[in-house]
């Protein structure tokens, strides 16, 4: 880490150095040549000025000439003008006349020059201004600035060489140059210097994720500096104490969740969604002989197929599955429901029904043996309270006790035939033949039974057909479903003067319904109207001669077909029982 850091920091100085360099080379050195360049023009320009201003003192051009032809020196000759000039001046010193002839030079034999006249300094200078110009010069062979200034019969000029401004603009690149060098040798140490305080830090940074990642959320990081990195390591700090709060409080949840789970007397397993067991109580250890074991196939462990169809179905459909499982442990039954886990998989609840089941088959046995036995001295009783009641007809005292005995017995009687048909109807003993019916014709039946009471009680009985589909049903049990519904809706709905019987089609199948329009039944009736015994008025039920069965064994019979059965009711607006068969 320490070098790649290392690495990292050296080549941003790196580019930061050359960027500066090239910077300062390519603004500062060429405006610094720029501020140079001009002020040695301007220099060269007034020691120009004094040398024209030299040459007018001494006399014209074109006499001086002729004065050094003739060799009768009465003025200065032009040769030792140019010099003198040119040596006070530190540059080359030229004269040429108004044709461009150049009359005398410091530097160079004036016969073996060219004439100067197309010169851009001299046409300047000849027309009375001031010239510049930087070239070559085709003499000497280097570059130099010109200046050229008018004079009386010519002009003058000096040049200036500009090797000395090159050389002194290779120096100073040079010596940036090195300044840089020196920059990147310093720019190496505070790398190096800085890549090891920040790989320090990243490595105390490093080991504290690796001990937070190996589960030590213990670990802490202290970080003194404010810094990006030092927020960082802050910020980790921070994550690894609430990390282990929240750790803390998910273990004593968990505690919690398991030791709730092992008190259940219910079996509890989870399963994950590629049917393997993840946690299972200590009912559910107990219950399965070769124990639970954690991520082992589910089929390992339970081997029942109602019991692994309810866990897949849960898994994969995402809804609640409900079964019952024979064969988990011999001789005991379970009811099995499995509900699906947020993750995936589901969760399974074992409830043990073995003692549950045992003792309704022994009440269920109870009940059809005592009502078995109790059907013959009642079916006795009547019969002889018959008799009794055939042959004496001179006590009415006695006729009157022999008739309440004869009622009595005949409400037994259909009392214990009541109590018989739901015992068997729950036991699964009595067989349904089931068979494709029309809903007209179970609707008819029902209604051609009822018709001839109806009409003595005033009541109408209206039949409203609007299913076409057959249903499967048994037609005996229907109708006796049919009876048990309308005998009450005629017994406690006469006032209403009509009963509906309808049925109508519904996703599950199909609805029949028995309508009345009496004083109806309260609500806080309606969810235990289908247990046994249970009258919503139990005095005017007695003298009606109900046993209080008709509704459970109604209720029983189309359970068993399937369907389901249900009452809504509003005070004063009369009462609609439904239940719904499903299609054949």
């Amino acid at each position: 880490m320490r070098s790649r850091i290392f690495f990292k920091l050296l080549a941003a100085f790196v580019l930061v150095i050359a960027a500066a360099t090239v910077t300062f080379d390519f603004s500062v050195h060429h405006a610094w040549k720029d501020s140079l360049l001009q002020q040695i023009e301007l220099n060269l320009r007034q020691k120009t000025q004094m040398f024209a201003l030299h040459v007018n003192d001494v006399g014209t051009l074109s006499a001086l000439d002729r004065t050094e032809t003739s060799g009768t020196r009465q003025a200065v000759p032009l040769k030792n003008i140019v010099l003198e000039e040119g040596r006070a001046a530190g540059a080359r010193a030229t004269i040429i006349d108004l044709q461009g002839k150049v009359l005398a030079d410091s530097e160079a034999d004036p016969a073996s020059m060219e004439n100067h006249a197309q010169r851009s300094e001299f046409v300047a200078a000849l027309k009375g201004d001031v010239g510049t110009d930087t070239r070559r010069s085709r003499t000497v062979g280097i570059p130099f600035l010109y200046v050229a200034a008018p004079v009386t019969g010519g002009a003058v000029r000096l040049a200036y060489p500009l090797s000395d401004v090159e050389a002194a603009l290779t120096h100073v690149r040079r010596h940036l140059l090195l300044g840089s060098l020196l920059a990147f040798v310093v720019a190496l140490v505070i790398s190096w210097i800085a890549a090891q305080s920040i790989a320090r830090r990243l490595n105390r940074i490093v080991q504290f994720a690796d001990r937070v990642a190996a589960g030590d959320l213990a670990a802490r990081i202290e970080e003194p500096s404010g810094d990006e990195i030092g927020q960082v390591a802050t910020s980790l700090d921070k994550t690894a104490r609430h990390l282990e709060e929240s750790f803390a409080a998910l273990q004593n949840s968990q505690r919690q969740l398991e030791t709730l789970l092992n008190s259940m007397q219910d079996a509890v397993i989870a399963v994950s969604a590629d049917d393997r067991v993840q946690w299972a109580n200590q009912t559910m250890d107990r219950l399965v002989p070769q124990h639970t074991r954690k991520n082992a196939p589910l089929v390992e462990t339970v081997r029942d197929p109602d019991f692994l169809t309810a866990v897949r179905g849960a898994s994969e459909a995402r809804k609640v599955f409900t079964a019952r499982a024979a064969s988990i442990v011999p001789g005991r039954t379970f009811d099995v429901t499995a509900a699906p886990m947020p993750g995936g998989g589901a969760v399974v609840v074992l409830r043990d029904l073995t003692e549950t089941e045992r003792v309704e088959k022994t009440r269920r046995d109870f009940i059809a043996n005592v009502s078995h036995e109790l059907r013959t001295p009642l079916t006795s009783i009547q019969g002889y309270t018959e008799t009794l009641l055939d042959s004496t007809s001179d006590n009415n005292h006695v006729r009157e006790f022999l008739e309440i005995i004869r009622k009595s017995a005949v409400r037994m009687s259909r009392l214990t035939e009541d109590l018989l048909t739901l015992a068997r109807v729950e036991s699964g003993e009595q067989r349904f033949e089931i068979e494709a019916t029309a809903p007209v014709d179970l609707l008819q039946e029902a209604v051609q039974s009822f018709r001839e009471i109806a009409r003595t009680q005033n009541v109408e009985l209206i039949v409203e057909d609007h299913a076409v589909a057959r249903v499967g049903a048994d037609p005996e049990a229907i109708h006796q479903v049919f009876s048990n519904l309308v005998d009450n809706a005629m017994k406690y709905a006469q006032s209403g003067g009509r009963i509906i019987l309808g049925a109508r089609p519904v996703s599950s199948g199909v609805e029949f319904y028995v309508q009345d329009f009496g004083p109806g039944i309260p609500s806080e009736h309606l969810p235990r109207l289908f247990e046994r015994f249970y009258r919503v008025d139990k005095a005017r039920s007695r003298e009606s001669g109900g046993t209080g069965l008709g509704l459970a064994i109604a209720k029983h019979i189309v359970l068993a077909h399937g369907g389901s059965i249900r009452a809504q009711s509003e005070l004063n607006h009369g009462s609609t029982f439904l239940f719904t068969l499903p299609l054949a």
